[in-house]
């Protein structure tokens, strides 16, 4: 008696006795992008919600008294300025990538952001995710970085991979 050979996965049979065709294969989902762009595309996003946080900052400080505008500074225009950068940080990372796969500053720099499984849209969710990992790694893994002179690189999260644009 011979002993059978297993059979490879594109040669299975189907309960219809049809072979089954292979699991198709990722396609890469873009050229991987350089350091320098990405750097570029969140200096831009980050410059782009310190305005905002600042015009709204200023926006709640102004008091106009006889005519007059004054900028007065008071815990409220501090936390008008923080709530304006969050709040357009937000719309730019979660709802403008989800509507053009890009933020402002990757729009800018040529780059997109796309799943990493298939290159396909990203969802709200992931891309919500990210964004809350993003401020994780500005606030906690940036500095530990710097201050322990390491050359780590950030590294896409959440299942989501920041490529250049198709020409």
């Amino acid at each position: 008696m011979t002993k059978q050979q297993p059979t490879p996965a594109s040669a299975a049979r189907t309960p219809t006795g049809q072979a089954a065709s292979a699991p198709p294969s990722a396609p890469p989902p873009g050229r991987a992008a350089s350091a320098p762009r990405r750097i570029t595309g969140a200096v831009v996003d980050a410059l782009l919600a310190l305005v905002c946080g600042a015009a709204a900052g200023a926006a709640v400080g102004i008091k106009v008294v006889d005519g007059v505008a004054e900028l007065r500074l008071a815990p409220a225009t501090g936390a008008a300025a923080l709530a304006g950068a969050v709040a357009f940080s937000l719309v730019n990372h979660v709802l403008l990538t989800a509507a053009c796969r890009a933020s402002l500053g990757k729009l800018v720099t040529g780059l997109r952001v796309v799943r990493a499984s298939d290159g396909g849209r990203p969802g709200l969710a992931r891309l919500s995710g990210r964004w809350v990992f993003g401020f994780y790694w500005a606030v906690v893994a940036v500095p530990l970085h710097v201050a322990s002179d390491s050359d780590v690189q950030q590294q896409d999260a959440i299942g989501l991979r920041v490529v250049r644009r198709p020409a």
